[in-house]
């Protein structure tokens, strides 16, 4: 008898179907249609300006689109779930109690969830390089250090999605390569990443699809290098 195989499809992490933001009368995000599906790290790229944040805005519920749907882990934004679910954000700035450590910090917002401890924050902050018992406040801390402090804020609840925005910016060689070995490590444990970078040639070689955001249009390549 001839075996017969069946194949399974794989459902999309994120999906977003004619996505468009108009802000202020302005046209952000026009028309985007793209899906991520599991364990992937997808980046995006373009200029300043060119929609990249507001995208990440988008999928993560900070905002909703105009017109379109947001569809993350099979609930759609702003009318199934506020928020996605099983999601750790780094968008833009950092923003912590720069009077605190870092650890005091992230142990201030586990405690919004309560679903943490001590060894996971202290766990999540080695990871990205810095130390745990370091006391000083974060006012002492460096703009790399921050930054790498931002990326373990986005890790410590065990998302299965990233939303990072320029998630290696302000770091120097070394900080930049630990972050790139957590994001594989992370796509080995089945997390899906999107990340964003001005740095096309950085993306190329962490992700496995690239897209170039222009006008609040997605491409594949920006049309220079088409």
């Amino acid at each position: 008898m001839e075996e017969v195989t069946t194949t399974v499809a794989v459902k999309p992490v994120v999906m977003l179907e004619g996505v468009s933001k108009v802000i202020r009368g302005r046209t952000i995000l026009e028309d985007v249609s793209f899906e991520i599906p599991p364990a992937q790290i997808v980046g995006l790229s373009g200029l300043n300006g060119s929609g990249k944040s507001t995208l990440l805005k988008v999928i993560g519920g900070f905002i909703y689109p105009t017109e379109g749907r947001v569809v993350v882990f099979g609930k759609e934004i702003g009318k199934e779930a506020e928020f996605p679910d099983k999601t750790g954000v780094l968008i833009e700035k950092p923003g912590f109690l720069t009077s605190m450590s870092g650890r005091k910090n992230l142990e201030l917002l586990a405690s919004i969830r309560n679903e943490i401890g001590e060894k996971e924050i202290r766990e999540v902050i080695t990871l990205v390089g810095l130390d745990p018992d370091d006391k000083r406040p974060v006012r002492a801390y460096s703009t790399g250090m921050i930054q790498r402090l931002g990326i373990a804020q986005a890790l410590m609840e065990h998302p299965e999605l990233l939303l990072l925005d320029e998630p290696t910016s302000n770091l120097d060689r070394e900080g930049i390569t630990i972050v790139h070995n957590v994001l594989r490590d992370l796509k080995k444990k089945g997390i899906t990443i999107l990340m964003t970078s001005p740095n096309m040639e950085e993306l190329r070689y962490i992700c496995d699809t690239v897209f170039w955001v222009e006008n609040g249009h997605l491409g594949k390549e920006p049309p220079q290098m088409q």
